[in-house]
């Protein structure tokens, strides 16, 4: 038996196979092949149309079937992990009315700022564990205020994942916890909240049926399952945000456990029981894959926007000649702290550790006489690392300590330079695992379909492939670097 995962990322879409007997990767591949467009429309905007990771889907899944030729009827499960916060809007018909606005958009600040005011803070952050702020539901009021020919239409809304399991069966349907990362989902009365819906203006009909994370969602349509050369009726057994996802992925699931990852943005997710939050929402608290309304599972959340994308456009705009691993050759030849250059990594969006602020990327302490390309490189890696340092301080607040970090041995994970830094300056240990969000979706579905009977099973052939522990003289360098980094914040 098989098990299909599908990762939707605003950078590409994975596809992975999963053997369930065995619990191994059978094939993956991911589509575009180069990173996938986002329109900026307007300053601080962000958008994607939904039928982009659709085509993208349909491509990376045709790879895996094609290197894989395994019988479609030996796929017994579909699992969907999606990038957080987005919006997707359709009509009656289910039409998509405009591009999705998706996550780093930060058009809709001032809507969620007002309402969490007028709502109340402390309503807020008691019910539902945050500020509206900048999420899905500040952006489809955002719509109403700017575009309301648009709302005028709208007769649901989804989000990423909701989309593509829509376009998988025709349902329309949502999660607790997709309903809780768009800050629609109040913890205390475990519904949809009243008092956001009222401030809004938006009628509880926009919300689609709730579905639990992990149960039959869906079935495969017949004539979807032609489009795909897959089998009609095949079960959507599982969906969940990408962070939630990853931090399953890592079998990150009981309180005290802490994932990470560092893509185009940077994540440091913490499970947590207690019901408890940032006052400043500068990190977020959301409903973990396994929340149920007896036992709290609540992942806290760390977002730094401006994380690989750092990296990529410096690969782009001043070592064009170099690949990522000659990038981590001419940064590891310059000592931890590089020599005093500091650099800020918030060019991508609001930042919500900033309290919602978008600074801009900064270099600092650039000296002509001195600092080298591979000074650039190094202090790039090390003010992600210090921007995920400063968000850890941050969590530690409602009470996620972070002493081991698992994370996917993936994206800036690859770097030895950015993983050892974050380690000497965290003081953590990093694990890391050969695994990615669409072996987590896989296995979710798995199990959300009954092929397995528990998430101990699904996870039980998951090793780590590799340990980096803090090197105490390096730590006291970066150090000082940091808290120069972070007096200027």
């Amino acid at each position: 038996m098989y098990s299909l995962g599908f990762d939707i990322g605003s950078s590409s879409v994975k596809v992975a196979l999963l053997d369930v007997e065995t619990g191994q990767a059978i094939n993956s591949a991911f589509y575009p092949k180069e990173e996938m467009a986002i329109s900026t429309p307007m300053t601080e905007w962000a958008e994607q149309n939904p039928s982009d990771w659709w085509a993208n889907l349909k491509l990376a899944l045709a790879d895996v079937l094609k290197a894989c030729n395994v019988d479609k009827k030996d796929i017994k499960s579909i699992g969907i992990s999606y990038q957080m916060h987005g919006l997707v809007t359709v009509d009656k018909n289910g039409k998509v009315l405009r591009p999705a606005i998706i996550w780093c958009d930060s058009r809709a600040i001032q809507y969620g700022n007002k309402a969490f005011d007028e709502i109340g803070q402390e309503h807020c952050l008691s019910h539902m564990l945050n500020s509206p702020g900048n999420f899905t539901a500040s952006k489809l009021k955002w719509i109403k205020e700017n575009e309301p020919e648009v709302f005028a239409q709208v007769d649901k809304i989804m989000l990423p994942g909701d989309y593509i399991a829509y376009k998988l069966t025709g349902d329309i349907v949502t999660t607790k916890g997709g309903l809780s990362e768009g800050i629609f989902w109040d913890f205390k009365t475990q519904s949809v909240s009243k008092e956001l819906l009222e401030n809004y203006g938006f009628s509880e009909s926009v919300i689609p049926t709730i579905k639990e994370t992990f149960e039959i969602q869906g079935l495969l349509s017949e004539a979807t399952a032609n489009e795909l050369k897959l089998e009609a009726g095949t079960t959507i057994s599982y969906r969940a945000g990408d962070q939630p996802n990853n931090a399953l992925s890592l079998n990150v699931l009981n309180p005290g456990e802490v994932a990470a990852t560092a893509g185009t943005s940077g994540v440091v997710y913490g499970v947590s029981d207690q019901l408890k939050y940032d006052p400043a929402s500068r990190v977020n608290t959301f409903a973990h894959v396994n929340h149920t309304n007896i036992d709290n599972r609540l992942g806290v959340l760390l977002c730094i926007n401006g994380t690989g994308i750092l990296n990529s456009w410096l690969r782009k705009n001043i070592a064009a000649d170099l690949d990522y691993v000659q990038m981590n050759n001419e940064a590891m030849a310059v000592q931890p702290g590089s020599d005093g250059l500091l650099i800020y990594p918030f060019g991508n969006g609001a930042e919500r550790v900033l309290k919602n602020e978008n600074p801009g990327a900064t270099v600092k302490n650039l000296n002509f006489n001195h600092h080298s390309r591979g000074h650039m490189l190094r202090a790039a890696q090390e003010g992600i690392a210090f921007s995920f340092k400063y968000g850890m301080e941050v969590m530690e607040q409602t009470g996620i300590e972070t002493k081991v970090i698992r994370a996917g041995k993936a994206n800036m994970f690859l770097s030895p330079v950015f993983r050892q830094t974050l380690a000497d300056i965290s003081g953590s240990t990093i694990e890391l695992y050969e695994t990615d969000g669409a072996l987590g979706a896989a296995r979710g579905a798995a199990y959300g379909a009954g092929l397995y009977s528990s998430l101990e099973e699904a996870f039980a052939s998951l090793e780590k492939v590799e340990v980096i522990k803090p090197i105490a003289e390096n730590t006291k360098k970066l150090q000082i670097a940091y808290q120069n980094w972070k007096a200027d914040l």
